[in-house]
């Protein structure tokens, strides 16, 4: 009689750790963003030769920094949909006696995503 007592405690003990499956009904998942979301239009804003402050009044602050390359500023996002789905980009300025010299990364045109 005791074991089976403490069998259907251990049964019951179980069952409350799981989350029942209702058909139709999911559980909220939030969206997770990471990083600074940088547009084609505000990519499309930043020129060669522009100083520091410049752009980093249109992209904001640089989520990377390195000590050992202050020429380069890394700008990466990512985000993930309820769904599962991610998306990520990222995008390298390089500064050449303060003045943007190059833009590499993930970059399309503002026309693309139209």
């Amino acid at each position: 009689m005791v074991r089976v007592a403490f069998a259907a405690f251990l049964l019951v003990l179980v069952a409350g750790c799981g989350v029942p499956r209702i058909p139709g009904i999911t559980p909220y998942k939030p969206e997770i963003q990471q990083g600074n979301y940088v547009s084609p239009e505000l990519i499309a804003q930043v020129k060669p030769g522009m100083t520091r402050e410049q752009v980093r009044f249109l992209l904001g602050t640089p989520l990377l920094t390195d000590i050992f390359h202050a020429d380069r500023w890394d700008y990466i996002y990512w985000r993930e949909a309820e769904n599962g789905k991610r998306e990520s980009r990222r995008v390298a300025l390089f500064f050449d006696e303060g003045k943007l010299a190059r833009i590499v990364g993930d970059i399309a045109s503002p026309a693309a995503g139209r």
